[in-house]
């Protein structure tokens, strides 16, 4: 149970810097998109820590996907540009979101191969 709480913490913490932006320095369509980029977070949070057996484990891969996705829009965003967005690594959050998303990518990898296996197993 304590990967899935772990993996729950990671969603929100990235939703919240999300929220924290969209609030703070981020407006227009983007700021939106943060919007529900924080909502999404915390439905799939609620979701990892919720459900049980293969419905946990869907959401569970729908989690590392929306937090891989995350990651890889800031990636793109600071190298190529991203629907007109070039962000730096000097950025506000910017730093502690790519440390916080890349660290739960591996969190949520982990939890899924526990679950997967807990599956097996019973």
């Amino acid at each position: 149970m304590a990967w899935p709480v772990l993996s729950a913490l990671f969603l929100l913490a990235m939703g919240g810097i999300h929220l924290y932006r969209a609030l703070t320095d981020v407006s227009g369509v983007l700021g939106v998109l943060f919007i529900v980029n924080a909502v999404g977070a915390l439905a799939l949070a609620i979701a990892v820590v919720v459900l049980r057996g293969r419905l946990l484990l869907v959401a569970c891969v729908l989690s590392l996907l929306f937090i891989a996705g995350t990651l890889l829009a800031l990636v793109l965003a600071m190298t190529v540009g991203l629907f007109g967005i070039d962000e730096t690594l000097h950025g506000r959050l910017v730093p502690t979101a790519l440390v916080l998303e890349s660290v739960g990518v591996v969190v949520l990898w982990v939890t899924i191969g526990l679950v997967a296996h807990d599956r097996r197993a019973t």
